[in-house]
């Protein structure tokens, strides 16, 4: 009997260790298995994911050159205030020099007039 009873003890001990190396020894398959499904099925919202992230980047660096670039326009137009003031000065001396010679001319063209009409005065008094 205690043979027997040895007998079965040696099996179930047998048996035990058989069905943990079996579960051992496909643990890492069962791991595996598990994470590649895993991958398949969150792989494509990941990729959907990138692409929305790079079209956002590329939107992003537009957005950002034209603000830059507004704000050295902005800049350049600060700094260009002495140049209108410049060009304010030039074009208030052109208007004052366009005055005097309009005055000028002016005078000298009645200086002209009244001297033509003295000369035909004289000519029709002297009977030419």
């Amino acid at each position: 009997m205690e043979d027997q009873e040895m007998q079965l003890k040696v099996r179930r001990v047998s048996d035990k260790f058989t069905e943990s190396m079996y579960v051992l020894a496909n643990e890492p398959s069962v791991a595996l298995y598990r994470l590649q499904e895993h991958v398949r099925r969150s792989l494509p919202e990941l990729v959907q994911h990138k692409t929305d992230m790079q079209s956002w980047e590329e939107q992003s660096q537009g957005a950002i050159y034209s603000v830059e670039y507004a704000c050295s326009a902005v800049r350049g137009m600060a700094n260009s205030g002495m140049y209108f003031k410049n060009i304010d000065s030039l074009l208030r001396q052109a208007i004052s020099l366009k005055e005097q010679i309009s005055g000028s001319q002016g005078r000298r063209k009645r200086t002209v007039d009244s001297g033509m009409q003295r000369d035909a005065t004289e000519r029709h008094n002297s009977g030419i």
